[in-house]
């Protein structure tokens, strides 16, 4: 009998474990793939407009990667990258003006809270969210940007 029930655990995980691969990765590997932005589709404050960005998003762990290349409206390229599990800890970014840790939260499948730190102190509060076709990813971020000018936008990226 101990048997027949270890068996049916077992087929029972791996049942799960198959249906997670086939729904494209892991639970926590929430929008992996490269997303261009759509400024189209998306709404910023006035000269907060980037010229384009690009992000991609891989696995990594119990988390992800994020890789942001941005052109903004004025200044230098922008290019950063960190990693971060769905924890809700700060983990260090270097290289980017919206802060120099961030702190990933998985609300649910999907929808994520990020919360960005510049020295311990919350500059922006970003919700990102898939769409359940998995081909747009709609990020709203508010708070202050590294000018301290507000921040109340709404990025709409394309999956590539």
């Amino acid at each position: 009998m101990q048997v027949s029930m270890t068996r049916k655990v077992l087929l029972s995980s791996v049942a799960v474990a198959l249906g997670v691969v086939a729904s494209g990765g892991t639970a926590l590997a929430q929008s992996v793939g490269t997303w261009k932005l759509n400024l189209e589709k998306s709404k910023y404050n006035l000269l907060q407009e980037p010229k384009s960005a690009t992000l991609v998003y891989e696995p990594a762990g119990a988390g992800i990667k994020v890789t942001v290349d941005q052109v903004p409206a004025d200044g230098p390229a922008i290019h950063y990258a960190y990693s971060a599990d769905y924890n809700g800890k700060d983990v260090a970014v270097v290289g980017s003006p919206n802060g120099d840790t961030a702190a990933r939260t998985r609300v649910n499948a999907t929808t994520t809270k990020l919360v960005n730190k510049q020295d311990g102190q919350i500059v922006s509060t970003v919700t990102l969210v898939e769409s359940a076709d998995g081909t747009t990813l709609t990020i709203t971020t508010t708070g202050t940007d590294a000018k301290g000018q507000n921040i109340d936008s709404v990025a709409v990226y394309d999956k590539q």
